[in-house]
């Protein structure tokens, strides 16, 4: 297979995702990174594109300068990552998708509801993929997670308990660091704070593995550090398409906790449960029967396990591979669709401009619900069926 060019927009050095994009997208060697805007400042992004190998005539001083140098060339970028603030996302990705690029978004995808149904419609107009980086569908346990409840090992789904709280926020004295100042501005961050950082991961977790969408929420948001204009603590209930209720909890004041982003999954059959920081092993529950472990790399999981899965069992495997099975799976995409050919159904478990526009919908509804007392409050209905 060809390499495909691949163009990184943000990412700069000292960026906190900027390094798992790069790994991820180079691990199977099917990108080359032959663009970059990558900091706001941009005489320090170009110096730090030169230090990556991108040429200097496509070091570009921001996002505008790459769509202009890119836009024709028969070489041109045939994805890039939008890895900004999320205030930036829909314009950017906007602007890419009508220069018919593919794109791949740091969640969330957009700041309202209005503009993710503009992606999703220009996405599906264009016949372009933009992708959304819940890079955490890309662990193996997760895929298997996915298959199992899609091959009814769990019987209906009754109950899903999700979590990401982290503490890394609770310092009050911490507040005029530019790295966790701009979470809690609202013209940056928009409406939303941690559920829009962190909690939409865990949701569309809930979402990827058992195969329903939110419905309507019922939430409760505080800001446990003063001063900050945005939640710092979020609880939500919720209820899913196809009758499953949800529990999610989703903090950045929680002290001691690390990542803390975990998954259960409750059936009439057994249950699942699972832990990024543990990545290797799942634990299923039959009904009745006891606990098994399950683990990455072990014989008899399903194929979509199998196909994202990189080392010899017993050897840790991480978020940076997880990123890895984003960008392999939309390699497959771009180069069958160029080939005519069909792409391997299994490539098609990235997560899409709907699963962003739906994630945004919750938010929307878990604020508006916070704001009325917790009041059960259902999503804006959204459109399907595009990249």
């Amino acid at each position: 297979m060809k390499k495909l060019n691949w163009g990184l927009i943000g990412g700069g050095e000292g960026s906190q995702i900027g390094p798992t994009h790069r790994l991820g997208a180079a691990i199977d060697g099917l990108f080359d990174l032959v663009a970059g805007a990558l900091d706001v400042d941009p005489e320090k992004g170009k110096t730090f594109a030169s230090r990556l190998g991108i040429a200097d005539d496509r070091a570009y001083g921001n996002w505008r300068e790459m769509l202009d140098g890119e836009r024709g060339r028969s070489d041109q970028i045939d994805l890039v990552t939008i890895a900004t603030p999320n205030a930036t996302h829909y314009e950017i990705a906007k602007a890419f998708l009508e220069a018919d690029i593919d794109v791949l978004c740091e969640k969330p995808m957009t700041m309202t509801v209005e503009e993710g149904e503009d992606i999703v419609r220009l996405a599906a107009e264009r016949g372009r993929i933009c992708a959304v980086n819940y890079g955490y569908s890309g662990y193996p346990m997760v895929r298997h997670m996915r298959a199992m409840v899609s091959c009814g090992d769990l019987g209906a789904v009754r109950l899903v308990k999700a979590e990401f709280a982290h503490g890394f926020h609770a310092d009050a004295s911490d507040a005029d660091n530019p790295r966790l100042r701009w979470r809690y501005d609202p013209k940056q961050a928009g409406i939303s704070a941690v559920m829009a950082d962190c909690g939409i991961h865990a949701l569309h977790m809930a979402c990827f593995v058992t195969g329903q969408e939110v419905s309507s929420v019922s939430a409760d948001f505080v800001s446990c550090v003063a001063g900050r204009q945005l939640e710092d603590d979020a609880m939500v209930s919720f209820r899913m398409t196809e009758g499953c209720v949800g529990r999610l909890w989703t903090s950045a004041i929680a002290a001691g906790r690390m990542h803390g982003l975990n998954l259960q999954v409750f059936g009439e059959k057994g249950g699942l449960r699972w832990a990024q920081e543990w990545p290797n092993q799942l634990y299923w529950t039959p009904l009745n029967e006891p606990t098994q472990t399950l683990e990455r790399g072990a014989s008899k999981l399903s194929p979509e396990a199998d196909r994202a899965s990189r080392v010899t069992i017993g050897h840790a495997e991480g978020m940076p591979l997880a990123f890895a099975n984003i960008y392999r799976d939309l390699a497959e995409v771009i180069t069958a669709k160029r080939q005519g050919r069909t792409a391997d159904p299994l490539a098609l478990n990235y997560p899409t401009s709907t699963d962003g526009l739906n994630s945004m919908a919750a938010v929307y509804a878990s604020v508006a619900s916070a704001k009325n007392g917790s009041a059960w409050t259902a999503l804006e209905t959204a459109p399907s069926g595009s990249e």
